[in-house]
């Protein structure tokens, strides 16, 4: 796909933006980023551009710096006021400025502020992360460059349409200006592979003991996806504890003047704990139904949509779903619907009228407004004995994410949440935090990712007997203390990483040595994982750990204080109530500035103070566009580019979605407009809502028969015999029955059998989806087939013509 990309004059001129330049140095768990973006002022007056991006929820920037003439300038922390008001004065007097907010509503979305550059000068700007990594279903830990920031859709014109708001088309063109991604790895556990869904360089060991390793994108890359890459450890599971000096300029006792410890955990449980021993639970399926539900998985415009991927979804999950347990379907948009008023039990019944709606479900209500679904779910009172677990399906982002996070932080100690982010430009900010505050497990599906495996994941996850009562221990010398940063999670999962800050304030005189131990339940079962490590900072580690353990402390500010806005609603703040959010704020902007990390209550400002003379001429603000992410029916969408007069000057938007890259291909926004007005939708800028929102979906596939079998389960887990079934193996229903053994009377039997048969013989590659459905129809056979399971799978084997192992459906 082509896209153009950059700044757009009134005549459609060249674009600015000439270069991206990214460095990614991981260390086991923990990624460090650089990343420099180069652009030119090809206007004849001074010029101001405004950049907003997104970047992965949790990431630690803490560092700016920019380039112009032969000159750096350096960021600096602010409170976020006195930061805006320097720039204002800055800008005023003729000086060049620069300034980096992040959104007060969403901690994933930045904004920067380029102001006064000269006619004709080139500068460039440099900025700095620390993130933790995610790991992955199968164990890689993923690294995400976005592309998007938000998937919402506008009708798509004409190469001369003139769209309502004064919104001139550009037609489609090469991307005008050069990315480059370069990776070094770097991990005691030893590194196997690195995958992405992008093309690479092949990778460059650069040790013996493959410790060490080095990859890039390969050159002529389009930025019209997220750029991901999968990194493989040969010890996964190997723990590790890192010790971090603190600042020598810093106070003693201080955070950044004190020694931190960061403690990497991957436990690898029994293999007990995959298999799913509970029968009860209440289970809530929220899914998006907005208007941008309905485009294709993948951004190249292939794959089934996304609204039909959710409907696959659903049908797995409740054909997996345990006898005996309880469920409710709720769709959101602009408002939202429930299948029952209430959670009922799952039986034939109940499973046969939710699927019903489940094929009816489309994405046709309007806008993503998801509080006021969780209201209501959080309003119905619990089932006894029956833990709630919230699965939430969502591909974009909403206005007031950290209201919602709260909201469901406010319920954390009476349900899980699980949540998935579908396509590249959900906000990571909404789906992790909802997963953090209610203790469960966010994933991101993008580009050719099938939603289902990781969704049944989730399920193993929600099935599985809780590893619990989590406390971290700490033996140290005498003459230190240890101080925690993080608070320890309730519960973990198989497939979890886990990683904990804490502070070591005093001095040791005697042993180096340490010893941490995570102690916690499985089931009944006490476990612990001890690690033994030196008390001796490590060299050349840089303030890495620091950073983290900054960022963690002020989300915990942060949440804490989204958490008493919420619990205040419209009521008017007493005395009280006001101090206290002073004294968070306080702390927040004092923890931000010694740590140098960014905050909701802090800005970095750049001012070059050393130029000898103002800059002369009328400020133009122009907005940086970004490249088309989608195609749609059959051709490329045209990029619009949203011309006002200035100042001020509207916000960029394309025929797809409003997309931008992380620190890469941004989009311009109205320097007037605050971020949390706006809130990054294309309705702010045009007035569109999801329900304008139209799609031609592509040519309907013929139905994929793994989904034809699994719709024709019971709730029970069997399988009744019939000419749909025999379809599916590719048989009459006369020469099934003709194999069917003759000792064996019952045809349900018969038709189970031979549905485990068909999955685990022609759809083994697919396990990670049907296995929960699986385990119920082996359970069923168990019960009814008695001594004649064995001449079942002999004949069904014999029929199907599949090699399955008889052990493999032993029961």
């Amino acid at each position: 796909m082509r896209g153009c990309c950059g700044l757009v004059t009134l005549k459609n001129e060249p674009v600015p933006l000439k270069g991206i330049s990214v460095e990614v140095r991981v260390q086991g768990f923990v990624a460090d980023v650089s990343s420099t973006l180069r652009y030119e002022n090809c206007e004849s007056s001074p010029l101001e551009a405004v950049f907003v991006f997104p970047m992965e929820e949790g990431s630690s920037l803490y560092h700016f710096h920019a380039q112009i003439g032969g000159e750096r300038i350096e960021g600096e922390i602010r409170e976020k006021q006195q930061a805006r008001e320097e720039y204002d004065d800055a800008l005023s007097s003729g000086q060049q400025a620069f300034l980096l907010e992040e959104s007060e509503e969403s901690g994933d979305v930045f904004r920067l502020s380029v102001g006064s550059l000269p006619p004709g000068q080139e500068a460039s700007v440099c900025l700095s992360y620390v993130s933790e990594l995610a790991v992955e279903v199968d164990g890689a830990l993923r690294y995400c460059l976005p592309a998007v920031l938000n998937p919402r859709y506008t009708p798509a014109g004409s190469e001369s349409l003139t769209a309502p708001g004064g919104c001139i088309t550009v037609p489609a063109g090469p991307v005008p200006y050069s990315l480059s991604l370069s990776a070094q790895l770097s991990s005691p556990a030893g590194i196997s592979a690195v995958k992405s869904n992008c093309a690479l360089s092949e990778l460059e060991y650069l040790r013996e003991d493959q410790t060490q390793a080095k990859v890039s994108l390969a050159p002529g890359h389009l930025f019209n996806q997220d750029v991901e890459l999968l990194i493989y450890y040969s010890r996964p599971h190997q723990a590790s504890v890192t010790v971090e000096a603190g600042l020598e300029s810093a106070a003693l006792g201080s955070l950044m003047g004190d020694s931190v410890v960061m403690v990497s955990l991957y436990p690898e449980f029994p293999a007990a704990v995959d298999t799913p021993q509970s029968s009860c639970g209440e289970f809530v399926f929220l899914v998006d139904r907005s208007g941008s539900m309905d485009c294709p998985m993948s951004n190249e415009g292939s794959g089934p949509m996304r609204i039909e991927s959710a409907r696959n979804t659903l049908l797995l999950l409740l054909k997996s779903l345990p006898l005996g347990c309880f469920f409710n379907i709720y769709g959101f948009g602009s408002n939202f619907e429930s299948f029952f008023p209430e959670s009922v039990e799952y039986t034939q019944e109940t499973m046969d009228s939710a699927l019903e709606k489940v094929k009816g479900m489309q994405a046709d209500l309007g806008g993503t407004e998801i509080l006021q679904p969780l209201k209501d779910i959080y309003s119905k009172a619990c089932k006894p004995g029956h833990p709630r677990q919230l699965f939430v399906f969502t591909d974009g982002e909403v206005g007031n994410t950290k209201q919602v996070i709260s909201e469901v932080q406010k319920h954390a100690g009476s349900h899980r949440c699980f949540t998935f982010g579908i396509g590249e430009g959900a906000s990571t900010a909404l789906i992790k935090g909802m997963a953090r505050a209610g203790s469960g497990h966010p994933d991101f599906i993008t580009g050719k990712d099938r939603l289902q495996p990781k969704v049944m994941q989730s399920l193993r996850f929600a099935l599985q007997p809780a590893v619990n009562n989590l406390l971290l221990n700490w033996d140290v010398p005498a003459g230190l203390e240890v101080v925690p940063v993080s608070e320890t999670p309730r519960v973990l999962f198989r497939g979890h990483r886990l990683i904990l800050y804490a502070q070591l304030r005093g001095k040791c005189d005697g042993s180096l040595v340490g010893r941490a131990t995570l102690q916690y339940s499985l089931g009944e079962t006490p476990q612990k994982i001890e690690i033994s490590f030196k008390l001796q900072p490590e060299q050349s580690t840089g303030l890495t750990t620091h950073r983290l353990a900054a960022r963690t402390l002020i989300r915990t500010l942060e949440d804490g204080e989204s958490m008493e806005e919420c619990s205040w609603g419209e009521e008017e703040e007493t005395a009280e109530e006001k101090e206290k959010k002073k004294r968070v704020k306080e702390r927040v902007v004092q923890i931000s500035t010694e740590s140098g990390v960014i905050s909701s209550h802090t800005a970095f400002i750049a001012v070059n103070k050393n130029s000898s003379q103002a800059v002369q001429g009328p400020l133009i603000q122009r907005n940086i566009r970004a490249p088309m992410m989608y195609k749609l029916m059959g051709s490329s969408m045209p990029m619009m580019a949203c011309m006002a007069p200035s100042p001020p000057v509207a916000m960029a938007c394309m025929g797809a979605p409003v997309a931008m890259a992380c620190m890469g291909a941004p989009v311009a926004m109205a320097r007037s407009m605050e971020m949390s007005d706006c809130n990054f939708t294309v309705q702010s800028a045009f007035g569109y809502s999801d329900d304008d929102l139209s799609n031609t979906a592509p040519e309907p596939e013929k139905e994929d028969p793994m989904l034809t079998l699994i719709s024709l389960q019971k709730a029970d887990g069997s399988w009744e015999l019939s000419d749909s079934l025999a379809t599916v193996f590719e048989k009459t229903l006369q020469e099934v029955l003709s194999s069917m053994p003759g000792e064996v009377s019952d045809r349900a039997v018969w038709a189970t059998v031979l549905g485990l048969l068909w999955l685990h013989g022609f759809r083994a590659d697919l396990k990670d989806e049907w296995e929960f459905l699986a385990m119920k129809a082996l359970s069923w056979v168990k019960g009814r087939a008695g001594d004649h399971v064995k001449l079942c799978l002999d004949a069904g084997i014999s029929l199907l013509g599949c090699k399955v192992d008889p052990q493999t459906l032993s029961v």
